[in-house]
């Protein structure tokens, strides 16, 4: 059985894929974070006053969530919120 990261280090190698997997990096980053501080998306809903709905189409690359927004998961989350212009 191919796990995700297997999958996804071997399609990473599609200059397409790798190109879509970029844009959408910091939604991915997001669920992972939220992931490994083993909460749902309702825990991280009641941690920073967000609904659940909007933690959802965050997540899902349909938000479009402030500054304040992402400062608030950052938070729920323990981190701070760091943004670059690169």
């Amino acid at each position: 059985m191919t796990t995700w990261s297997d999958f996804k280090e071997d399609q990473m190698n599609s200059p397409s894929f790798k190109k879509e997997y970029d844009a959408l990096k910091w939604e991915f980053d997001l669920i992972s974070e939220r992931q490994k501080a083993g909460l749902t998306q309702q825990d991280l809903s009641n941690l920073t006053g967000i609904t659940q709905a909007d933690i959802s189409k965050i997540e899902n690359g349909k938000g479009n969530p402030s500054v304040n927004t992402l400062r608030k998961i950052a938070k729920g989350l323990g981190k701070n919120l760091q943004i670059q212009f690169v």
